[in-house]
């Protein structure tokens, strides 16, 4: 994984990509990771795109949805959503963590404290409890400093990527 520049940003947000990014190289079968935040938005990625044609070669198939971080984003934010209509419908308090297993992947959506969404798209072949406890290491290490601050300090850095420009 290429990771995208973290220079000039605030030590919070260069641990979250270091976080990420950590995910992404340790976790066997883990294909794109996207922080999603509580409206939606798309605050942290893998960046899926980047390396799409590699995985692709490699792997012979897509590198996640469709190759595009911004689509992870979306599906998460649709599922987090539909599982907290299902938890408030059914009374049964908040949901923690959603685990579709389709037949060529997986996809885990575990919520973050502040009700932002880790997503992450997994490989057939991915340990689906090694996964889950990453996920959860993750979410437990950024958690407590995803505040609405570091959430538009890292929307603004992706932003600023798409368009070439710097801080």
């Amino acid at each position: 994984m290429t990771a995208p520049s973290t220079f000039g940003l605030s030590r919070e947000a260069r641990n979250l990509h270091f976080l990420l990014t950590n995910l992404v190289e340790e976790v066997p079968g883990v294909q794109s990771v996207a922080v999603v935040s509580s409206d939606g938005l798309l605050l942290l990625s893998s960046d899926a795109d980047r390396n799409a044609e590699a995985r692709e070669a490699r792997e012979g198939k897509p590198a996640g949805p469709r190759g595009s971080s911004a689509d992870l984003a979306t599906i998460v934010s649709g599922i987090g959503s539909l599982t907290l209509g299902a938890a408030k419908l059914m009374d049964f308090g908040s949901t923690k963590h959603t685990m579709i297993a389709m037949d060529d992947g997986s996809l885990f959506v575990m919520s973050i404290s502040d009700g932002s969404l880790l997503g992450v798209h997994g490989s057939a072949d991915c340990d689906m409890s090694v996964v889950a406890y990453h996920m959860a290491l993750f979410v437990g290490r950024a958690g407590h400093v995803l505040t609405p601050e570091l959430r538009s300090e890292l929307r603004q850095s992706l932003e600023n990527e798409g368009t070439g420009s710097t801080r």
